[in-house]
């Protein structure tokens, strides 16, 4: 099958390679649900030595400069008390931590999580961390450039690979809350 977006060899169905994906990942295909087909997640298979995004792009096509987001883990600080989300942002911009981030979670403090607390509160690889199968009760602040796309290029829970999903199936996940202006363009 062939790739929507971008210049790969393959594209499966993500239900297809279940064993291609991380366990959490893996746990929310399986149980996909809502108006997009589980079928129209596509995976596709990436070098993780070119993950630096000019090579990925040089690699994989310069229309995913465009077309990736980037999902990052953040800890909310509030009374004494942290909470965990993600942010998804379009791979050219940078996540408004300290402005949209911190309003929509109502936050006194938002910082980037530790890469220890992302890799083992996720069970995702750092690098691949993907909005697909994040703990559900986390906050997920998906930025509105990312859900009008018609297809979006995000992690697949490995450095491994990739999935390609239409970005308003991103706007249906659990905790899954849709903001502008959360990727401030780099």
């Amino acid at each position: 099958m062939r790739a929507p977006i971008g210049d790969f060899d393959n594209a499966w169905p993500a239900p297809e390679v279940l064993d291609r994906l991380t366990a959490p990942v893996a746990a929310a295909v399986r149980g996909w649900a809502g108006p997009v087909p589980a079928d129209q997640l596509l995976y596709v298979e990436t070098d993780p030595e070119k993950a630096d995004t000019a090579v990925f792009v040089e690699t994989y096509g310069k229309d995913l400069l465009e077309t990736s987001a980037n999902c990052v883990v953040i800890s909310a600080k509030r009374g004494g008390e942290r909470t965990l989300a993600a942010g998804v942002v379009l791979s050219s911009c940078r996540l408004d931590v300290n402005g949209a981030a911190r309003r929509e979670l109502g936050a006194r403090k938002v910082s980037f999580a530790p890469h220890e607390t992302a890799v083992s509160e996720t069970g995702m690889e750092y690098g691949g961390i993907t909005p697909v199968g994040l703990p559900g009760d986390w906050p997920l602040l998906i930025d509105a450039a990312v859900a009008e796309l018609p297809w979006v290029l995000v992690g697949s829970g490995s450095r491994r690979g990739k999935l390609i999903l239409p970005g308003k199936a991103l706007a249906t996940l659990p905790g899954a809350e849709v903001v502008e202006g959360l990727g401030q363009r780099i």
